[in-house]
């Protein structure tokens, strides 16, 4: 048998230290904590100094607390009660707060009430330190956005459709009450007009409730279904029209919104685990990032990308004070709007639209001889030519008004003679003869498009806008676990997605 026994490193846990460390020699030197600290240290915070009055008792600093929640964004530690354990466990807390013990009540009040007119200040300074550094342009960015969960309910919906059917049975009941009471009544001939049923409200209603109990009261004859009927929408349709009232005030131009979190819209998400692309409330979430690095972040209640660019822009201006001179996005916000938005503000737009990528096919364009694009187009005579030679005369405008307020116009031009044409059924599948819609502004817009991005520099934005824009959204999601926002309303859950946005280009410049 062997004689020798393992050997252990001394293990003294009351040695007392003639010298103790300080935390700053626990703290690795290189550790992203001291980026959090240095940037935060270097940039203008005047705007969240101001957030505080003179009166009162003494607060702790905002700038350790401010570091305290970067840095807890950082390191994926999102709540206020565990940002309250991390300063009094966490050696790196506890470096950056030098030692202060803010409670979980003060770090939310901090984050959802001081950094609510300040935050946006803090990372725009956090921008241009960067761009200082050489590390990210604010002036060319590549632009995406993703739906990200609300803390909200999934239950908890209101949809505008609903209120509109419910309104619908309503005038239809009140209409049926009064038909049958101009029958009861005929003989006296003292029933009013009809009111107009086409845009009801609580007033409206109840006036009507009360000339029909009038001229039903003294009838015996009245039919006991007819009464009840009136008698509930006496007592109940003044009250819930009142309500859809206020239903659609928060509504606006939305279809849903959430209980729980009325600024919050029912989306489909993609990232559902269930991979069904299931309803929830949410928020769409654009940014513009340069080199991976955010420079410019906006929060939206509407699904849709293509009605957030002009918002977007706009506050990326309000920001820097300066427009973009290029951006890149992909076709969710090619539309002739965005377009012309764009060229009146002289930005250079590698923006794709609809049909863009499967344009780049040999397949596609040969499967598609009888599309619209495909007609030959006569100037002289304003007029396209059919895929049998038949000429296709202008026959009038069709206008149509988005939902954001912009007038489309597209010129129509008709066939003469389809129904004998050998080719009816492949050229098109209508009825009678081929009509056309031609948007003309917008076609120049996509020949432009198509253009910029085969250009070289084209080409290698749209390389970089996958690497760029995207992997931002991937790190923010998958590698940091944030698929859901913590804090309720527009305005919070601007700041918690700001505090992301510096916590992501700290990373970033960590890395």
């Amino acid at each position: 048998m062997s004689s020798k026994r393992p050997v252990f490193k001394p293990y003294y846990q009351d040695q007392i230290m003639a010298f103790p460390p300080t935390l700053d020699e626990l703290v690795g030197k290189k550790h992203p904590v001291r980026i959090v600290n240095d940037i935060i240290n270097r940039i203008n915070i005047q705007g969240l100094l101001d957030a505080y009055q003179d009166k009162g008792t003494s607060s702790y600093h905002p700038q350790m607390l401010l570091k305290v929640l970067v840095y807890g964004y950082v390191s994926n530690v999102y709540s206020s009660r565990k940002l309250e354990t991390a300063c009094k466990e966490n050696i790196n807390f506890m470096w950056l707060s030098g030692m202060s013990y803010p409670d979980h009540n003060t770090i939310n009040r901090f984050r959802g009430v001081r950094l609510k007119e300040s935050l946006r200040s803090v990372f725009e300074e956090v921008v241009r330190l960067l761009a200082g550094e050489g590390l990210l342009s604010i002036e060319e960015v590549y632009t995406d956005g993703t739906k990200i969960e609300a803390n909200a309910n999934k239950y908890t919906f209101v949809w505008k459709k609903a209120i509109q059917t419910n309104k619908e049975k309503m005038k239809k009941a009140l209409r049926e009450i009064w038909q049958y009471a101009q029958s009861v009544a005929k003989a006296e001939d003292n029933l009013p007009e009809p009111p107009d049923f086409t845009d009801i409200n609580p007033e409206r209603v109840q006036d009507t409730v009360d000339t029909l109990n009038a001229v039903l009261a003294d009838k015996p004859e009245v039919d006991k279904k007819v009464k009840n009927k009136l008698k509930y929408a006496s007592k109940e349709y003044p009250k819930k029209l009142a309500e859809y009232e206020n239903k659609e005030a928060i509504l606006g131009g939305r279809n849903s919104y959430s209980k729980t979190d009325p600024d919050a819209t029912f989306m489909r998400m993609k990232e559902d685990h269930m991979k069904n692309g299931q309803l929830k409330a949410g928020y769409n979430v654009q940014i513009s990032t340069s080199n991976q690095f955010i420079v410019n972040y906006t929060i939206h209640p509407n699904p849709t990308d293509t009605t957030t660019l002009a918002a977007h822009i706009n506050q990326h201006q309000a920001s820097f004070g300066k427009t973009l001179k290029t951006l890149t996005a992909d076709a969710g916000y090619g539309s002739e709007e965005n377009y012309e938005l764009l060229k009146a503000k002289d930005i250079e737009a590698y923006v794709k639209y609809g049909m863009f990528d499967k344009q780049q096919s040999e397949k596609y364009n040969n499967n598609k001889v009888f599309s619209a694009q495909k007609l030959f187009y006569n100037h002289e005579k304003d007029c396209y030519i059919c895929p049998m030679g038949q000429q296709m005369d202008y026959i009038g405008n069709a206008k149509r008004i988005t939902t954001t307020g912009f007038k489309q116009t597209s010129k129509k031009y008709q066939a003469k003679n389809c129904s004998n044409c050998p080719l009816n059924g492949a050229c098109h599948k209508s009825k009678g003869n081929r009509i056309i819609e031609i948007n003309e502004n917008l076609e120049k817009h996509k020949e432009l498009a198509y253009e910029l991005l085969n250009s070289e520099e084209g080409i290698e934005k749209r390389k970089q806008r996958c690497h760029d824009v995207e992997p931002v959204f991937g790190n923010i999601k998958q590698n940091h676990g944030f698929r859901r926002f913590m804090l309720r309303g527009k305005e919070k859950v601007a700041i918690e997605w700001g505090l992301l946005a510096i916590a992501q280009n700290i990373r970033k410049k960590a890395a």
